[in-house]
């Protein structure tokens, strides 16, 4: 009986080794198991699969994450220190004051690789005042970046890091894009790492939002958070169309309506910077107000049209050719002017030291003038 029991042993354990073996090595030839509830599943792909879904951006997504990085700054904060200290006889009862760590402000942002040579594009606010910046790529490696330029007024900057061969974007064309078009919004909101949100362009040319001086945005509702600032706004290929810039919020949260700068903007602005350090804009000198009905009323005017010079520097470029306060501008170069906000653009587009036609209304009368353009003073920081 004993010798029966030894035999039975030694087969189930045979027996369970050549089915463990089997099913490790070639679990096809054994039976299917029997599922407890009949589901229908997808058949399995591969994630090198070179065909998406229908209605995914997977593959818009993969070409442009690699260029769009994270921004670490550091910030020193000024330590007031009290007049008692330096009065010698404070410092004879109560000895030197012992002097801790410097506090340090610590920010964070996104940017988007322009080129394999280590320029990348982002937001002003993004690295202003900063001591210390870093530039954390899509693989984790960490370099130190240096200010190659920036523009405040459009809220542009450019970043260089001693890198080469790195995955630059790809940029789109602005003409192409239209309202309704899919977008996808990419960066690094509130640090959580790198983030991908979809949403289609809600409008564009957005302006007196009081964001820039120069101000033609994107707006979009796809979501963008603190963080995703200096980040790449994208088109349904993968394509820049945009660099992420402000959000209209009452909770710092994202509410659906971002803005981005166009990449027609964005490129002008860099390609100076990269060439020359700043960027040049035209200036004639003069202050203008939007013209509201009341305003038109009061000045006898036929219509809210143009801009109302408010006032001229003496000296400037519009002094010397004659434009005075009270005129309302018409046209520049030919173009019409709609309000201070197209007048400041127009501007700002010509070319220093060439002369434009600048047509205006004078009185009762249509008055052309010719200035000289002048260069535009570059925006001085504010001190504290």
């Amino acid at each position: 009986m004993q010798r029966l029991w030894l035999i039975f042993a030694q087969t189930v354990t045979v027996a369970l080794a050549i089915l463990f073996v089997v099913s490790t090595l070639k679990p096809e030839w054994l039976p299917p198991r029997q599922a407890i509830v009949a589901l229908q599943e997808a058949p399995a792909s591969s994630d090198d699969d070179k065909v998406a879904p229908t209605g995914s951006y997977r593959e818009a997504a993969r070409a442009a994450l690699p260029s769009v990085v994270h921004i670490y700054t550091t910030q020193a904060i000024k330590q007031q220190r009290h007049p008692l200290f330096d009065d010698p006889i404070f410092r004879h009862f109560f000895g030197e004051r012992p002097e801790g760590q410097p506090q340090r402000n610590s920010g964070l942002g996104s940017g988007v690789i322009v080129s394999p040579n280590g320029y990348i594009l982002t937001n002003y606010h993004v690295i202003d005042g900063a001591d210390d910046i870093q530039v954390s790529l899509n693989d984790t490696k960490t370099y130190k970046a240096r200010i190659v330029g920036s523009d405040p007024e459009s809220d542009l900057a450019i970043l260089q890091i001693k890198a080469d061969k790195l995955p630059a974007i790809t940029f789109g064309q602005m003409d192409n894009l239209r309202v309704g078009d899919v977008v996808l919004a990419i960066g690094n909101p509130f640090g959580v790492g790198q983030t991908v949100t979809m949403g289609i362009v809600s409008a564009l040319g957005r302006s007196h939002l009081g964001i820039n001086t120069f101000e033609n945005f994107i707006q979009t509702d796809a979501a963008i958070n603190p963080g995703n600032s200096g980040g790449a706004l994208i088109d349904a290929n993968g394509n820049l169309v945009g660099i992420n810039s402000a959000i209209y919020s009452r909770t710092g949260g994202s509410l659906g309506i971002g803005f981005a700068i166009p990449v027609s903007t964005a490129r002008s602005i860099m390609e100076q910077i990269i060439r020359t350090g700043t960027v040049t804009r035209g200036w004639i000198g003069v202050e203008a107000q939007e013209i509201t009905p009341e305003l038109a009323e009061s000045f006898g005017l036929p219509d809210n049209e143009g801009a109302l010079i408010a006032g001229v520097v003496r000296g400037s470029p519009a002094d010397s050719a004659g434009i005075r306060p009270g005129d309302v501008l018409l046209s520049v170069g030919g173009k019409a002017v709609k309000d201070p906000q197209v007048m400041l653009d127009l501007i700002a587009a010509l070319t220093p030291d060439d002369r434009s036609a600048f047509r205006l209304r004078r009185d009762k009368s249509i008055v052309e003038v010719q200035v000289r353009i002048g260069k535009r003073p570059a925006m001085r920081p504010e001190k504290e």
